[in-house]
């Protein structure tokens, strides 16, 4: 697979400090394609819809938080139907394709997107490709009509099937030039949307008139720039069901000790918000926030005081926990499966058999283990989730037909955004520790940040990173985007390397962590 990251990317600016990171469009390198009436202003669903049509030079700003000095900073093309399209609808050949793992909600996209060709534009011709990117190649295709994916919103998986790795360029490429292909719908995470930017650069290599359009999917919510994944809500949702049965179990049992283990490979978001939805959640792991297991402020002594006071707790962890003390007692395995994610071990039956009982505890310590990621992966979509879906798919269609391509779709502060494929596989959305959002966490659960002197330290040293204080940045005499654009944090905000309050704010967190962990030492 080749480097998306090779292709420059399209930048406009403007006054003030405006920088808009736009989207390729077909006419770059189609300069003479005719364009088209858009038939939804003879659609009579939409009649009495006023300014239905979104503006050409509408755009989506990252920053919200701004300061009266500063820089206006960077934007993305607002999503939406157009009043101009660059394709007849008995023209138009889609496909869909679904890659990588599931996620609630995929079986929703699917059939939106099927409903929004057709009933929205007139579309006849969309086939779905089996068994994710090498189906392009090997596999049948199915014909997908509104009739077909009536119900389909109400089942788990997808229906198309879906595979991991499987991508060969030139095939995939040959497949959708040979099939007579112009509208290709990609569904996957940061590895299927590498992959779609590598196919739009062979297709617009070869000068063929396809639009490709990538959803973002993954229910760990780790893809940056958008609000958030779809199949998040539904994964906390359905989360709080396992750690529900764990508490029930640690309450019946002595000295019972209930662990749930949640997806989340790098980054925690799905065991933070399903342990602040619960409240019955006594320690909360996660990967961004490494902790110990013995000496002062560890996990041992932290598990002994809890037993000690209430005769039981309940332990969330990310799978991507702990990896760091999994490999110094386990023998490291640095495998990565088709997708090339590296294979992680087991850190909930590891810390389970790790678990010791307390010296002070007369008595014997059990455990109970849960692992729903399997179950939470495969479930139906919640309501919240099957409209944001909605939306994700009739955006993606909007900008198809308006010929957009080489982009993916989502909500950015609130506002669905066309967003260039290499923003969103550049990094990964990661928990931020010294975020109030954390802290709202340690406040919920009590525990301890597992943060020693050297942490402090490493912490104290580092660059303050994005989105510290849920968004709120100082003001700042020069925007780090006047010298790279794409310098920004999760959160929509951008960070900035100037003294502020949000700053301070961190630096007293960290010395009161310091002098509680000192207190702790004396006693």
């Amino acid at each position: 697979m080749g480097n998306p990251g090779d292709t420059q990317m399209k930048l406009a600016t403007g006054e003030g400090g405006y920088v808009l990171e736009d989207v390729p469009h077909l006419t770059d390198y189609l300069p003479d394609l005719p364009s088209y009436p858009n038939p939804l202003q003879d659609n009579p669903a939409y009649s009495a819809v006023k300014q239905y049509f979104v503006n050409d030079d509408d755009t989506v700003t990252q920053k919200i938080v701004v300061h009266k000095d500063s820089p206006r900073g960077v934007h993305f093309r607002r999503a939406g139907p157009r009043q101009r399209v660059y394709f007849e609808s008995d023209e138009v050949h889609a496909c869909i394709v679904t890659c990588g793992g599931l996620c609630p909600g995929l079986n929703t996209v699917i059939r939106e997107i099927v409903c929004g060709l057709y009933h929205m534009y007139g579309v006849k011709k969309i086939l779905g490709i089996d068994g994710g990117y090498r189906g392009f190649y090997s596999k049948n295709t199915v014909t997908l009509t509104p009739k077909v994916v009536n119900d389909i919103h109400k089942r788990g998986g997808t229906v198309l099937g879906t595979s991991r790795g499987g991508h060969d360029t030139s095939k995939i490429v040959d497949s959708i030039q040979d099939r007579g292909i112009n509208q290709v719908y990609i569904l996957g995470g940061d590895g299927t949307q590498r992959g779609a930017a590598v196919i739009f650069e062979e297709i617009r290599r070869r000068g063929l008139k396809v639009a490709v359009a990538g959803i973002p999917k993954t229910i760990d919510n780790d893809i940056p720039v958008i609000d958030k994944s779809f199949g998040f809500d539904t994964a906390v949702e359905e989360a709080q069901r396992a750690i529900n049965a764990a508490h029930v179990e640690s309450l019946s049992i002595e000295n019972g000790i209930g662990l749930v283990k949640l997806m989340g490979r790098y980054s925690g978001f799905i065991a933070m918000y399903a342990t602040l939805a619960s409240r019955d959640v006594d320690c909360c792991l996660i990967p961004e926030s490494p902790f110990y297991l013995e000496g002062s402020g560890g996990l041992y002594e932290y598990i002994e005081k809890r037993l000690k006071e209430n005769g039981h707790m309940v332990i969330v962890i990310a799978e991507g926990a702990g990896q760091d003390l999994v490999s110094e007692s386990l023998q490291s395995m640095d495998q990565q499966d088709a997708s090339g994610n590296k294979l992680l071990q087991d850190v909930g039956l590891w810390i389970s058999h790790r678990i010791k009982v307390p010296p002070s505890i007369d008595a014997w310590l059990s455990s109970r283990c849960l692992y729903p990621t399997y179950m939470i992966r495969a479930i139906p979509s919640i309501a919240s989730d099957n409209v944001y879906c909605t939306l994700l798919a009739h955006s993606a269609v909007h900008g198809a037909m308006a010929g957009y391509t080489g982009f993916t779709v989502g909500p950015v502060n609130g506002r669905h955004a066309y967003i260039p494929f290499n923003r969103i596989t550049e990094k990964q959305n990661k928990v931020v520790i010294t975020d109030r959002m954390w802290a709202r966490l340690l406040s919920s659960t009590n525990q301890p940040s597992f943060l020693n002197p050297k942490d402090i330290a490493e912490a104290k040293e580092e660059k303050q990173p994005p989105g510290l204080l849920d968004g709120e940045n100082c003001k700042d005499k020069k925007s780090n985007t006047e010298e790279d654009p794409s310098n920004l944090g999760c959160h929509g905000t951008e960070s900035t390397d100037q003294p502020c309050i949000a700053s301070f704010l961190s630096f007293m967190f960290l010395c009161v962590m310091l002098f509680l962990y000192a207190i702790r030492e004396d006693s």
